[in-house]
């Protein structure tokens, strides 16, 4: 399958195995490149010591066996309040990442870095008017996250924002995120112009993710009506599973915590303190036994029925997307 996606990165199949925080890791990222589609992680998943080099090398260096026809790419939150935006940054270019995922702020810095040696660059947009700054700051293409999405969800529903996208910067690739988990949302998408989807929920409930057996049997056995929104982990609503442990805590912020984040004084420090609060949550969450469950997921939940390796659930999701062109295809003769 050809679209501007697969040319870009020159990989076999438009998918983006999306960079799920504290999940995805290096056994997931091989599988994804040897099944010949891209696959990112945050930095974020490598805070210590020189992880992140490490995790780098070891990825440059399955990339280039002759049988692997995928790609890598870093996911960088931009935003003020990382700490560790800066040397990530540096530590990537220094080890020349090919593709990057830019999330929540200013993607300037990124682009720059990563076109003086042809790296590409996609930027998280959830509206029009964030695209717009995306767009002249040079991005490469756009990653229109929509409802439905895991994390840091967006607004609007994919079938009006990425026609919204195409339609204002006709010559930008968008990459469709959100709600999908099967081949016939994929040819959804990409019968809207998507030059490809990014799925994360459905590799959550994969055999070589690194969280414990509970969050991925959540995933398998929650539906849509199971994920809402919180702002307890990172200050932006994020969506989570509903477990009894996110109902005990709320999901909206005291009145104290609006006012320090709305703050011009605070606000930077206290979203900082705020967001490395809800990574350690998250880091408790998914190990085993813990009660404490904050488990990130999308409403893609509903079509997740089992635990499979990463090279089947990329296989499936090809053999899906042909099943479904074959089934319009014969609805329309």
């Amino acid at each position: 399958m050809k679209t501007k996606l697969t040319q870009i990165l020159s990989i076999d199949f438009p998918l983006i195995m999306a960079p799920m925080f504290l999940v995805s890791n290096k056994e997931m990222l091989v599988e994804g490149m040897k099944s010949g589609i891209a696959a990112a992680f945050p930095s974020l998943n490598y805070r210590n010591g020189n992880e992140l080099e490490l995790i780098l090398d070891e990825l440059n260096n399955e990339k280039s066996r002759v049988s692997v026809n995928g790609t890598y790419g870093v996911n960088l939150i931009v935003q003020k309040t990382n700490p560790l935006y800066d040397k990530h940054l540096k530590i990537c270019v220094a080890k020349k990442v090919p593709f990057y995922i830019t999330s929540l702020g200013n993607p300037q810095q990124v682009i720059e870095q990563a076109h003086a040696y042809g790296a590409k660059v996609f930027c998280d947009v959830t509206n029009l008017e964030h695209a717009k700054k995306c767009a002249e700051s040079g991005c490469d293409g756009f990653i229109a996250v929509g409802q439905g999405a895991g994390g840091h969800a967006g607004p609007n529903p994919l079938q009006i924002l990425v026609p919204a996208l195409l339609q204002t910067f006709p010559n930008i690739p968008v990459i469709a995120a959100g709600g999908i988990a099967d081949g016939a949302g994929i040819l959804s998408m990409l019968s809207l112009g998507a030059a490809g989807v990014s799925i994360g929920t459905r590799f959550i409930a994969s055999t070589e993710a690194g969280v414990s057996n509970e969050y991925k049997n959540a995933i398998v056995n929650s539906d849509m009506t199971d994920i809402v929104l919180t702002e307890k982990i990172s200050g932006t609503p994020c969506t989570i599973i509903n477990t009894p442990f996110a109902k005990k805590i709320g999901y909206k912020q005291n009145w104290m915590e609006r006012m320090l984040s709305n703050n011009s004084t605070t606000k930077k420090y206290f979203k900082m303190w705020v967001q490395l609060s809800g990574m350690k949550k998250l880091e408790q969450s998914v190990k085993p036994g813990n009660y404490q469950t904050l488990w990130c997921a999308g409403q893609s939940v509903e079509l997740i029925n089992d635990i499979l390796p990463c090279s089947e659930i990329i296989n499936r999701l090809k053999k899906e997307t042909s099943a479904a062109f074959g089934t319009l295809s014969e609805a329309i003769k």
